[in-house]
């Protein structure tokens, strides 16, 4: 049996994120659909993350296993040939049988792309946030700094009562700015339910005067959501990289958002 490591893009305006369910549609509904017709036979992927209605994609991972001998280059060709548009195989490739897209995660990378400017691009309307406020992109970076580390992000998750375990590490935020777009990127170990779009909402919360730098400490102590910022909207938000080891040194991990 082969198992198979699939790197894709998506643009996820018009479905209700990744995870399958029975009463939307999902990449992994569209992904396996396009890879059954394919390889001939039933097709289970298994994702690296789940991801929100009208979250995108740059470089996401699913794994999957088949006995089918079909090149790289053929799986994909078949399988772009098979799905929509607004979803494209990237890469795949033959990996050891222990690696699982979602367990062996080490880390992940999340984009948020903000329009910044008093007129609306009408060609990010669904791939970016239109902030009409002007941005001072230092006091930005001197915000998010506060964030880099090991902390207790519980005032960062929506609905994170289940969650046993709300401490998560951030290694690095990057605040860039290129005329009106701004980006933000943020990587780290794992991330809560809706994690990234709360720590930017509470960033752009810093722009606006509604929080002072001095605040964010409490923010973060507080371990209460309604301390910290807005959830900004979803279609701003890029999975941007998935992290791994080394194959000989994948073990299994918990997922994190």
């Amino acid at each position: 049996m082969r198992n198979l490591k699939v790197m894709m893009a998506f643009r996820g305006t018009r479905y209700h994120g990744f995870q399958r369910q029975s009463n939307a549609y999902t990449i992994q509904e569209a992904v396996e659909d396009a890879l059954s017709k394919l390889l001939n036979e039933p097709v289970t992927i298994y994702g690296c993350s789940r991801t929100d209605t009208g979250v995108h994609a740059n470089g996401y991972c699913f794994s999957l296993q088949t006995e089918k001998p079909i090149l790289p280059r053929n799986f994909i060709r078949g399988a772009c040939g098979y799905l929509p548009d607004d979803i494209s195989i990237l890469s795949v490739e033959d990996v050891p049988e222990d690696f699982h897209a979602r367990y062996s995660c080490i880390g992940k990378e999340y984009l948020y792309r903000i329009h910044n400017s008093e007129s609306k691009n009408p060609f990010t309307t669904d791939l970016a946030l239109l902030y009409r406020r002007k941005l001072d992109v230092s006091l930005l970076r001197e915000a998010a700094s506060y964030f880099v580390g090991t902390h207790d992000f519980a005032s960062f998750c929506t609905n994170c009562t289940k969650e046993k375990n709300t401490i998560r590490t951030i290694s690095d935020i990057t605040i860039e700015k290129d005329k009106n777009a701004v980006n933000v990127l943020v990587k780290g170990d794992g991330f809560l339910y809706n994690m990234v779009r709360i720590l930017v909402g509470t960033l752009l919360g810093v722009n606006e005067g509604r929080f002072e730098l001095s605040d964010l400490d409490g923010i973060l102590a507080a371990r209460n959501r309604l301390c910290a910022g807005i959830t900004v909207q979803p279609h701003g938000l890029y999975l941007n990289r998935i992290f791994y080891e080394e194959p000989s040194a994948l073990h299994t991990r918990k997922e994190n958002f």
